[in-house]
């Protein structure tokens, strides 16, 4: 086994701590990465707080990480030691499944196996995350990392940048689209560079009129503030797509006026609560469409990567040291972060206090 170092919640209302434990040897087709940076996504907090179903701990949270290969197994085709690459939010799937055999591994039936809250197949343990020293992770669920971009912006398009690229290509958004962005957090502001860099028009659809700065900067052609009653009329019937990131429940139903004829409102933000139910003929008299999206693919993933790569499109972050995570879930639940935090992983330094692995 391989001593590794992490940062783990031992319940669901304690503090993260740092946490010795210990990583699979690399098999055949695994990969073994030194990890550099990893960012912190909201999900991470839900999930360590049990907010999302029932865990097992010690949990090391963790799912944008970039790192290092520090070690290849014999039958590793894809990677070789030193090469700059990344884990996004899955680390396995069953592989055999319709989905899965037609490249959507993040809809398996059986369920993908998540960088951390999972099962790993080969041992049998619960998987661990990227708030880590290193990780062991099998060949096809690692990335290639475009050496051009900064390694700490790259980190949170492992989950941000997957999570908003992979709808925007299922729904053809490019030249002539007009893409609406609701919520401008970690997601939205990853849907506005993408959605910019592909072409599209993009309209920011902000409760707050501060944002306008910041969305603008970020490459929205027009902001929107959505009390607005006005200027959400003279909006209305004149987007193809709207991204909604906005993680609580909220009416729907002035977000589908807006849509054209056959347009699309795809919601990215999970929420335990549902939504209040659009009305019928919001669908029914301009032919809309109500649609979600769960992260990426593999293939998608690189591709984004890759298209990130040549137009120098990186997430706006806030580089933190490791002992700094409990601070950070405190200012991400406060929406105090623009627009995610990472953690330098050359930081995390082990705790005399901290409990070992068995």
């Amino acid at each position: 086994m391989i001593s590794a170092l992490g940062i783990a919640a031992f319940d669901p209302t304690g503090p993260l701590a740092p946490w010795s434990f210990t990583r699979r040897e690399p098999g055949p087709t695994d990969v073994q990465i030194e990890i550099l940076y990893c960012g912190v996504c909201h999900s991470d907090l839900h999930t360590v707080r049990g907010e999302w179903g029932d865990i097992t701990y010690p949990q090391i949270p963790g799912h944008e990480i970039v790192g290092r290969v520090s070690a290849v197994g014999a039958s590793v085709t894809r990677h070789q030691v030193g090469d700059l690459v990344g884990v996004g939010c899955m680390v396995d799937s069953c592989r055999e499944c319709d989905p899965c055999k037609r490249g959507l591994e993040q809809y398996c039936d059986e369920g993908n196996t998540g960088t951390y809250g999972g099962t790993e197949s080969q041992t049998g343990r619960p998987t661990q995350g990227g708030y880590s020293s290193t990780i062991v992770v099998d060949q096809s669920f690692v990335l290639r990392v475009p050496p051009s971009l900064d390694l700490a912006g790259v980190a949170p398009l492992l989950c941000a940048g997957i999570t908003t690229w992979s709808p925007l290509r299922e729904w053809k958004v490019g030249p002539g689209s007009r893409v609406g962005v609701v919520g401008l957090g970690g997601l939205g502001h990853m849907a506005v560079k993408l959605a910019r860099a592909l072409g599209a028009h993009v309209v920011v659809l902000t409760t707050s009129a501060s944002k306008a700065e910041d969305a603008y900067r970020l490459g929205a052609h027009e902001v929107v503030v959505s009390r607005d009653e006005e200027a959400m009329r003279a909006l209305r019937k004149s987007l193809h797509v709207i991204i909604d990131t906005v993680g609580a429940p909220h009416d729907l139903n002035e977000e589908m006026r807006l849509l054209a004829l056959d347009g699309t409102l795809v919601l990215l933000g999970g929420s335990p609560e549902p939504h209040p139910s659009p009305g019928a003929f919001t669908f029914i008299t301009q032919r809309r469409r109500l649609a979600g999206s769960l992260i990426g693919s593999i293939a998608e993933t690189q591709e984004m990567l890759d298209f990130c790569g040549e137009h120098g499109i990186m997430s706006d972050i806030e580089l933190i040291r490791a002992d700094q995570i409990n601070e950070a879930y405190e200012r991400m639940l406060k929406s105090d972060v623009k627009y995610r935090f990472v953690i330098d992983m050359a930081t995390l330094t082990p705790a005399s206090s901290a409990p070992a692995s068995p």
